[in-house]
């Protein structure tokens, strides 16, 4: 019988990528989602790459429970990934509250609509900005968690222990099994270019921002801050092609519906282990796309971490999944989708 996987935010940047190797890999998909930061052209990009005319999309918010519980009471639901979560370091230190409500109350209704129809696979979107800025690099899972430096990453942290207590909590009725996914720096887009990242008025993330001004939607790129203590002076981070990404997801989905999961509740980083500086990836760019960025650099941004990468070896061994795709391969599709998306590609 095949498995239906719910996808809350499924109709966004990541939450496509991860639909299409769901439905690549066998599994029936649930697309919710309430659109606040997305159109429909992901949605139609999946269904183009996939061939799948027929796929659901349902308008919903997850910060209603009424409907949250109506939709796992009207459909076979054999696993939720959530994604439905306000995203932005920055914005979310200019608008706390914001975070707060939304990113908590709907994680927090998913799972009890998910107790109450008799239990639930939880496979919950979280990040590398639980461990704060780390003591120690690379970040192993038993890396201790360290103070967030934003409201986002601090809703990351709270729904992890949330989901990490109603796992130990429900053990009998309606029970909850959980993997916490903590990924590093998602960039880049499908090789198709039918779907990638399309944030909604300027972007926050720095790829996007790297592409629109490529393209000349925007004149500058702002580098935040070139005086941190690296080799370049600008922030290190670990980035990881959505791709490799997405197949990261159908790895853990498939542990926890083939019974392999050790304990009922799991956390694995997801990254590819190799730091690179903000402004290598913007030299990168540069070089493999032969275009000229006008770029400058600008104070440090609030919220921001100087210095995170992954040890990716625990879901290497336990997922069976590794990161394959190249920064150059990565940064080509990016610049591919931003062209197609500008009609010229």
């Amino acid at each position: 019988m095949a498995k239906y996987v719910l996808v809350s935010g499924g109709a966004g940047y990541i939450g496509s990528h991860v639909t299409v190797e769901l439905l690549n890999a066998g599994y029936e998909v649930i697309v919710a989602d309430n659109m606040s930061n997305c159109d429909e052209t992901c949605y139609e990009g999946v269904k183009k790459i996939t061939g799948r005319a027929d796929l659901p999309l349902i308008k919903m918010d997850f910060c209603d429970l009424e409907a949250t519980r109506k939709l796992f009471k009207e459909h076979q639901i054999d696993a939720v990934i959530h994604f439905a979560a306000f995203k932005a370091v920055g914005e979310s230190v200019a608008e706390p509250l914001k975070y707060y409500k939304n990113n908590l109350e709907s994680f927090v209704n998913v799972i009890t609509a998910a107790h109450e129809n008799g239990g639930c696979n939880i496979l919950f979107s979280s990040s590398a900005t639980v461990y704060g800025e780390p003591e120690k690099l690379p970040v192993t899972e038993k890396s201790p968690r360290q103070p967030a430096t934003s409201p986002y990453g601090e809703t990351k942290q709270i729904s992890e222990d949330i989901l990490s207590a109603c796992v130990k909590a429900y053990t009998t009725d309606g029970i909850i099994k959980g993997i916490a996914l903590r990924y590093f720096n998602p960039i880049g887009a499908h090789p198709s270019a039918l779907i990638g990242e399309l944030p909604r008025g300027v972007p926050n993330n720095l790829v996007p921002f790297i592409t629109q001004t490529a393209i000349g939607k925007r004149e500058c790129l702002s580098i935040f801050g070139n005086d941190y203590p690296t080799p370049d002076g600008t922030c290190l981070r670990d980035y990881i092609d959505v791709v490799d990404l997405a197949k990261a997801h159908v790895a853990a989905v498939s542990r926890m519906l083939d019974g392999k999961m050790e304990e009922s509740y799991e956390v694995f980083n997801v990254g590819t282990g190799r730091p690179v500086s903000v402004l290598e990836l913007v030299n990168s760019f540069e070089k493999v796309n032969n275009v000229k960025l006008n770029y400058r650099f600008t104070d440090r941004r609030a919220g921001d971490v100087m210095s995170v990468y992954a040890d990716p070896s625990l879901a290497n061994e336990k997922l069976g999944w590794k990161a394959e795709r190249s920064i150059d391969e990565t940064l080509e599709s990016a610049w591919k989708w931003e062209k197609s998306l500008a009609g010229k590609e």
